[in-house]
């Protein structure tokens, strides 16, 4: 049995460094999971009227949190939206098609340990993300500090966790490359809104919010939200994101088509 899980461990090791060497060579990757973030957040503070205005002059936490800061959450959340619903089931079609799954179909290893891998690899760029994110926007343009740095921890990688569980199903299931963006990129779009990029969400009606809560991403983007601004312990977000997780990995595991 010890030995089993030794072999299990090693596996996924080489499998983490592998993905991690082909995550490298592609450029994409490295822009949108590490570089985009920054970037992004930086260009909104130098270019909109609002990124040192109040994010929201009627409520007594948002009204001392400037507009760039309160946006700050929504664009991490975006950054890991794409790279778990689209470049990822994208990468995993690839695979498919190549015929790279049909070949590991023949081998000890699990898919599960794929899907793992690929978490492993982008939550690591998603980190490095986050803290090249915060640097380059408090040198810029004046992003505040998160308030609670380790909560704000908790909550990215729950967020990065709940989203993959999500792309990991479409992966599974799409039959190929082509088949894995279109689908991704269907909900993609969707949990974007209920991120609250297109409109804040804490500006969309109370229904929206409620319905928002209940997503990978809109839950991921509140419990970001409530660790950077300083508000109170996300719980009902996180508890809704391991929901997501705990459901979504195994259901893709169990779905994982190798050819």
């Amino acid at each position: 049995m010890w030995r089993s899980d030794m072999s299990s461990s090693s596996a996924l090791t080489r499998l983490t460094v592998v993905e991690s060497r082909l995550f490298l060579r592609e450029p994409s990757n490295a822009f949108f999971a590490v570089l985009f973030p920054a970037v992004l957040l930086t260009v909104l503070g130098l270019v909109m009227p609002w990124a040192d205005q109040p994010f929201d002059d009627t409520d007594p936490v948002l009204s001392q949190v400037n507009g760039i800061t309160g946006y700050a959450p929504t664009v991490l959340a975006l950054a890991v939206a794409t790279v778990a619903l689209s470049t990822f089931p994208t990468t995993i079609g690839n695979y498919r098609g190549r015929g790279v799954l049909k070949r590991l179909s023949t081998t000890p290893v699990p898919p599960s340990r794929i899907l793992v891998a690929q978490v492993l690899v982008n939550l690591g760029a998603l980190l490095v993300a986050a803290v090249l994110m915060y640097v380059l926007g408090a040198a810029v343009v004046g992003v505040a500090a998160p308030a609670d740095p380790l909560v704000l921890l908790l909550a990215l990688v729950l967020t990065v966790l709940a989203a993959f569980a999500v792309g990991s199903v479409i992966a599974a299931l799409a039959p190929t490359a082509a088949a894995a963006t279109a689908w991704g990129m269907s909900v993609y779009f969707a949990s974007l809104f209920f991120a609250g990029v297109w409109l804040p969400l804490p500006l969309m009606p109370d229904v929206i919010q409620t319905i928002a809560g209940f997503t990978p991403l809109g839950a991921g983007s509140e419990a970001l939200a409530a660790a950077w601004w300083g508000q109170p312990f996300p719980t009902s977000s996180l508890l809704v994101m391991a929901v997501w997780t705990v459901i979504g990995v195994p259901v893709a595991a169990r779905l994982f088509r190798w050819s």
